[in-house]
């Protein structure tokens, strides 16, 4: 879950990470308060969860309440990359000496948090990266002991930062670090985090993206969602509790377990096929949970296929066939179903499927040749 710059720079503002003066917008009206409050020149910007929008002309520099009334009426009736902009952040104009990239994400190779810092910030960090890798410095934190003091000293070493300013990095990269940990973010980013023409640093931008998983424990934070940049579909499926990511495939998928799910669409693509989706039911799901799902599948007009697969351990298979077999009376699918169920009460769960339309297979490679069969039958 990705946090709009407003929110972010809220958060960071908590843990006293220093940011601009500035405020929120909704209308023209407040934009032009809010700047003649910060001293009359001020940056506008559109809070939309898409990168680009300086160049989509989401982003201005005016120097008046009445410039800033009109470039807020021209921005919030904008929309960037298909995103509608409800809101603009009025923050006070910064003079920048220098911009700096700082930024921790999960490392998955090593396993381990890392931070990433480069003197070239204001930039895409994976085109620095590209370009001169030699200005970034990478470097992972041991999770048991957490970030130290002599790792935010090599960064300032490795970005040539002013020594006035070692401590103001230290205090500010630590923070960072806490509100990694405490939000349970996958990422915390300042970019840039400038050196002032006072001589200070002010993180000008902020990023926050937050793991979906630990969201139960953080609901003040989960409130902040913006649902503008999800797909309704996967508003949806987290509603009735599964997990449902849509894809461009033909063949929509419906199975229990994550890991089953992956190896279901790779199979899927083995034979020459594209999933529709992810979707994952979770352990013991209910029938009205499968009938959910399935309506979800169904919903996708690409979709022309869909296969089910079921590992009854937890979920029982007499309960998914229940599922099915309801949801297909309720909205009369218009494509065929393919359902592999094996395991707990899988004998059951075959009896319940024998009266539908549901086509049944005994193995995961005959249920996506089929799928496969079947929209080729149809083209």
């Amino acid at each position: 879950m990705k946090l709009h710059e407003y929110q972010s720079k809220n958060l960071y503002a908590k843990y006293n990470i220093p940011i601009p003066r500035g405020r929120i917008a909704s209308t023209p009206g407040d934009a032009r308060q809010i700047c003649e409050e910060l001293g009359g020149t001020v940056v506008i910007k559109s809070q939309v969860l898409v990168g680009g929008r300086g160049k989509a002309g989401g982003i201005r520099l005016v120097k008046s309440p009445e410039e800033a009334e009109e470039a807020a009426t021209q921005i919030l009736e904008l929309q960037i990359k298909g995103l509608p902009v409800r809101k603009v952040l009025i923050d006070e104009a910064i003079s920048i000496k220098k911009e700096i990239y700082i930024g921790i994400t999960n490392d998955r190779i090593n396993q381990k948090p890392v931070i990433i810092a480069s003197g070239n910030g204001g930039m895409d960090i994976e085109e620095v990266a590209r370009k001169s890798p030699d200005k970034i410095i990478k470097i992972n934190i041991n999770p048991l002991i957490g970030l130290r003091d002599y790792q935010v000293r090599d960064i300032a070493l490795h970005i040539d930062l002013p020594r006035n300013l070692w401590r103001s990095l230290n205090d500010i990269v630590f923070s960072l670090w806490k509100v990694y940990v405490d939000s349970d973010a996958t990422l915390v980013e300042i970019n840039p985090l400038v050196i002032t023409s006072e001589n200070k640093l002010v993180a000008l931008d902020a990023k926050v993206v937050l793991d979906d998983n630990a969201l139960y424990r953080h609901p003040d934070l989960a409130d902040l969602r913006d649902l503008d940049a999800e797909d309704p579909s996967e508003i949806a499926g987290r509603k009735f509790g599964v997990s449902f990511i849509k894809m461009n495939g033909q063949i929509g998928c419906m199975v229990n377990g994550a890991g089953l799910a992956m190896a279901t669409m790779d199979v899927i693509k083995h034979f020459g096929a594209e999933p529709a989706n992810f979707l994952d039911i979770g352990g013991g799901a209910s029938s009205e949970k499968v009938a959910a799902a399935l309506r979800l599948i169904i919903a996708d007009e690409n979709v022309k296929a869909i296969l089910i697969n079921v590992f009854g351990g937890i979920t029982r298979c007499d309960e998914v066939a229940k599922g099915l077999v309801a949801a297909c009376s309720e909205v009369q699918p218009r494509v065929p179903i393919i359902v592999r169920l094996v395991g707990t009460n899988e004998e059951e769960g075959k009896r319940i499927l024998a009266g539908s339309s549901l086509i049944y297979v005994d193995s995961l490679v005959e249920g996506a040749r089929q799928a496969i069969t079947l929209i080729k039958e149809s083209a």
